[in-house]
């Protein structure tokens, strides 16, 4: 063989090595797609609503809202090279660094856990917000967010449990229920009522001193506030739908079933935005791969957080990009595009 032919074989071979490893080498790198949307105000497979509330009275509803989402590299998996670049150069998609999508200090089964987590916070902030909104009493009571395994609440207390009383006194906020907590010694008995599932439930503590070495006792939980609500929710989403995203959506949805207004109308509407307990709708990331996920599903309406304005500057897109800051600014917006009178009132990104 001369040594052409080597150079050539040897060329040859280096070039498939190469190619191979570059297919199959990881890059640290997450790619963002258009995901799938849901209706909200629809069924599931199954038959069963995407969302279900109780305690209230429901009405029937019309048109379409939808949640959108974003199809991302999974925690525990990984791009290659190829596939990489292919996110980069097609349109409505985009690669992140992995760090910042995925913290490196969290295992996967942390990260899963902390999507799943701001999922249900997003759920419930969602009902409450449309609560107020439609008029309907919220009560905010100190609830109890966690409860440390090694404490003394440990097998007593739940996370969930909203705290009525504390020694016999009535309390409504997590400063009473700290005040009293803290009038005790270490080594007191500590009672609590607390509203479990409906149904109060005594439970009495004996309090002891603090992993930090402070003076002051301690029952081993952690306080928020929570929210006693004549009305529930049942979330038919799909369990792999993580974060807090939707929440915007699900409160408009939930805004539509407990009231006559019909916001959505004969319309399409989609949309997206983490919510807060008082309405304040916050800006969320992946909102192009999102509106291209929308325009796919028909969508003519898509609310826009204001803080992603400045991401959709320039954005070629059929959908009217409406900014709200509020879950009270989507819904008169909504009802507003109804009549072309008021539509031109309607702030756009």
């Amino acid at each position: 063989m001369t040594r052409q032919s080597w150079t050539a074989l040897t060329s040859a071979v280096a070039f498939v090595i190469l190619a191979v490893l570059l297919g199959v080498l990881h890059v640290p790198f997450v790619a963002w797609a258009p995901g799938e949307t849901v209706d909200l105000l629809a069924n599931d497979a199954a038959g069963h609503p995407n969302i279900q509330i109780n305690g209230v009275k429901t009405y029937p509803t019309t048109g379409a809202l939808l949640m959108t989402t974003v199809s991302v590299t999974r925690v525990d998996s990984y791009l290659s090279l190829p596939e990489a670049l292919a996110a980069y150069v097609l349109p409505s998609r985009d690669v992140l660094p992995r760090d910042v999508v995925y913290p490196p200090s969290l295992s996967n089964d942390q990260v899963q856990s902390q999507e799943a987590a701001m999922m249900d916070t997003s759920q419930q902030s969602a009902l409450v917000a449309a609560l107020r909104a439609a008029g309907q009493p919220v009560k905010e009571m100190p609830v109890v967010a966690a409860v440390v395994t090694s404490g003394p609440a440990n097998g007593k207390l739940q996370p969930g449990d909203l705290i009525e009383k504390v020694d016999g006194t009535p309390v409504q906020t997590i400063a009473n229920v700290t005040k009293l907590i803290d009038a005790h010694k270490i080594g007191d008995t500590v009672t609590m009522t607390v509203k479990r599932n409906g149904a109060p439930v005594g439970v009495s503590i004996t309090t002891v001193a603090s992993n930090d070495g402070n003076p002051t006792p301690r029952v081993g939980i952690r306080i928020a506030v929570g929210y006693d609500l004549q009305a529930n929710a049942t979330y038919g989403i799909d369990p792999s739908i993580v974060g807090p995203s939707a929440g915007l959506m699900f409160s408009l949805a939930i805004y539509d079933l407990i009231t006559e207004s019909a916001i959505a109308g004969d319309r399409t509407i989609a949309g997206t935005g983490e919510i807060s307990a008082d309405g304040t709708v916050s800006p969320i990331g992946g909102i192009r791969e999102k509106i291209a996920g929308a325009a796919a599903a028909h969508a003519t309406v898509f609310l826009v957080p204001a803080g992603n304005c400045p991401d959709v500057a320039g954005l070629k897109t059929s959908l009217q990009l409406v900014k709200v800051d509020t879950l009270d600014d989507a819904i008169s917006a909504l009802n507003a595009l109804k009549s072309a009178d008021t539509a031109k009132e309607v702030p756009h990104c």
